[in-house]
């Protein structure tokens, strides 16, 4: 009965999450997830209590205090800052998609892809329209780009916090084996749009007039330094909520920006969302349901570095890859090599992400941002989406399942 009630829930949830917003009802993904965290509670799948303990609050205060270091960035001027000094060199369009896939792609394996891709979209856009380019393959470059280079350290996305927190793998282990994939996958994402767009290339030079910005310059000092503190202290094994908790503290105190500012930065919903569905699955898991596919499936199958592989990327395109790495949680922690598992889910949950626009929360905000001036459909976006995950996720599990450990 318990089980059958938990079943419910979470296919109602996961329903409402996949959608998006369903039909009638005014529920968006947040939304969805407290509900069915509710549901879980209200029909004693799991008591108030348990559902507290079920919350990973590691995982919310990393998330929560990153949003304000990266919130300071932004009011600073560091972005667009950056931008301009990488436009500086660009000559060439093809320089140009470069130059966007290195830079999301670095900056995001530094702090959360989804908040670099905020910040860099209208960016995007205004540079390839005033410049006559088209604006698709660059704003591709941005996502996909994103989405690859925050696979590189367990602060680059918000699947990748949880697995640090689940795992206990070290920031500085989590990067030595990861790093290397995210390189290489940035090299084939250029060159696969390179290739799909090679007619939007032909011009030969490009003239970029000076980018208008302002900076912020006390605070850019101020958080600039402070990021860069902190991402040293990770490296260096110090434990990462502690070190995040610090900066957060740090930069809240000042005299020049107004707190609201900070906070209207931060992503809510998000934190919100994370919230429900550590409750959802936790109910689901209590119920038996888990173990119960585990051993329909079979302990031996499940383990299996494609079977994780396949699986984690395809719920990664039908909920989202945060709600996937939640659902296989428990198989990867199962497992007899869990590290490798947990490198695999994390690696194989993000580079999904490249495969449709619905994949990643990174690739919505950028699709959605560049309108109404430039449209990216469906279909034109799987043309890139389809080689590109199929090539990445391959190279990083060739890479993971050979690597010494």
């Amino acid at each position: 009965m318990v089980m059958d009630k938990a079943l419910f829930i979470f296919l109602l949830t996961y329903a409402a999450i996949a959608v998006g917003q369903p039909p009638i009802f005014r529920i968006d993904r947040a939304g969805a997830a407290l509900i069915g965290a509710s549901l879980m509670v209200v029909t004693n799948v799991l008591d108030i209590e348990a559902a507290y303990r079920a919350i990973d609050y590691r995982t919310i205060v990393v998330l929560f205090c990153l949003m304000i270091v990266v919130a300071n960035l932004r009011l600073s001027g560091f972005f667009p800052l950056a931008s301009a000094f990488v436009m500086r060199h660009i000559t060439q369009p093809s320089m140009l998609l470069y130059g966007i896939v290195f830079l999301s792609g670095g900056l995001s394996a530094l702090f959360i892809n989804d908040t670099i891709c905020i910040a860099f979209t209208p960016l995007v856009v205004g540079v390839t329209l005033r410049l006559g380019l088209n604006p698709v393959p660059f704003l591709l470059a941005l996502c996909m780009g994103a989405n690859i280079g925050s696979i590189a350290t367990i602060t680059g996305n918000p699947q990748n916090i949880m697995i640090g927190s689940f795992s206990g793998i070290s920031y500085a282990r989590f990067t030595a084996k990861m790093l290397p994939v995210a390189f290489f996958g940035l090299i084939l994402c250029c060159l696969i749009l390179r290739l799909a767009y090679r007619n939007d290339f032909a011009k030969e030079r490009l003239a970029l007039a000076p980018a208008r910005y302002r900076v912020h310059r006390p605070l850019l000092i101020k958080s600039s330094v402070v990021s860069g503190l902190m991402l040293l202290l990770f490296f260096m094994g110090v434990p990462m909520t502690t070190v995040a908790i610090g900066a957060a503290s740090y930069l809240l105190i000042t005299r020049r920006i107004k707190p609201e500012k900070v906070y209207s930065l931060v992503d809510w919903r998000l934190l919100v969302f994370f919230v429900g569905l550590f409750i959802v699955v936790e109910g689901v898991e209590r119920s038996g349901l888990v173990m119960a596919i585990l051993d329909m499936v079979g302990k031996k199958t499940a383990g299996h570095p494609m079977f994780l592989i396949t699986v984690s990327a395809l719920l990664s395109n039908l909920v989202s890859n945060v709600p996937a790495v939640l659902l296989m949680k428990p198989i990867v922690a199962s497992m007899h090599d869990a590290e490798t598992a947990w490198l695999l889910l994390a690696m194989s949950s993000t580079l999904a992400g490249n495969l449709t626009i619905l994949g990643s929360i990174a690739n919505i905000i950028v699709v959605e941002g560049a309108r109404p001036r430039v449209t990216i459909g469906f279909v034109e976006y799987l043309k890139v989406g389809i080689p590109l995950t199929v090539v990445t996720v391959a190279l990083g599990a060739l890479w993971l399942s050979s690597v010494p450990y």
